[in-house]
């Protein structure tokens, strides 16, 4: 069974199924999150040196950090612009 993959920006995919949350970075917990997952080596991030707009947290615990706003990201989840 194949895989669906989701854009998350720059040519970095994430399969689907294994995405728990998809969140904003604004408040300061998030920042803590994303600061543990920094420690304990289970950051990812895929910004290419812009600025974080979504975080999406993972079934294995990783923490991705995009440069995409999480709403286009939650509408490719769901097939919206998707080619044919």
């Amino acid at each position: 069974m194949p895989y669906k993959l989701v854009h998350v920006g720059f040519g970095n995919m994430v399969v689907a199924e294994r995405v728990v949350s998809i969140i904003s970075p604004d408040s300061a917990p998030i920042r803590r999150l994303k600061d543990e997952a920094r420690e304990a080596g289970l950051l990812v991030d895929v910004t290419q040196g812009r600025k974080t707009r979504a975080i999406l947290i993972m079934d294995s615990r990783h923490v991705i950090l995009s440069a995409i706003q999480p709403e286009t990201i939650t509408a490719r989840f769901e097939g919206e612009g998707e080619r044919p």
